[in-house]
């Protein structure tokens, strides 16, 4: 009886500890380029604070014609490049799922997040960049091939995303 009542104290702290978390969905096209990229980017920003008990991170296409496949091998070499950890995933669709934060790389994102969620009607759709004080789009380095471009906007933008997170909570 001791162990079963020790299980779900446990269970119940790790529910509340979960339901506290700030939970931030990156999402791209493919989910192999850019929001793998902000995922693994976050993710470090984040261990770099000590504060991984305060996020839950993950990313997420728009499309389906990914779904399944690893990050691309721009993205995991520029990571590495930069002494980034991969975090290990596989492309999933995006789907109505209770987050706090869906945010979008580009405008097309934004318009396909829309669909796929039936609007926004609480506030939760954002532009990554926009946390940076600017509307600009995130490159696609599936067609531009630029991954330095990419990981120079996505620091920027999880930095002040990050930034924003920890004044406003």
């Amino acid at each position: 009886n001791g162990v079963k009542s020790r299980f779900y104290k446990d269970l119940s702290r790790f529910e509340r500890i979960y339901k506290s978390m700030i939970k931030v969905l990156f999402i791209c096209h493919g989910n192999i380029c850019r929001s793998t990229m902000s995922e693994s980017v976050m993710t470090h920003l984040i261990k770099q604070k000590h504060m991984e008990d305060l996020f839950e991170v993950s990313s997420a296409a728009t499309s389906r014609e990914e779904i399944g496949n690893p990050p691309h091998y721009g993205t995991v070499n520029k990571l590495r490049q930069v002494g980034i950890p991969v975090v290990p995933h596989r492309a999933v669709q995006m789907t109505k799922a209770d987050y706090d934060y869906l945010i979008g790389m580009d405008s097309a994102n934004i318009c396909n997040m829309n669909r796929i969620t039936g609007g926004d009607p609480d506030g939760k759709i954002y532009k990554l960049l926009s946390f940076a004080g600017s509307g600009r789009d995130i490159a696609d380095p599936w067609y531009t091939g630029n991954f330095d471009e990419t990981y120079a906007d996505v620091v920027e933008g999880c930095e002040a995303l990050l930034a924003h997170l920890t004044q406003k909570n």
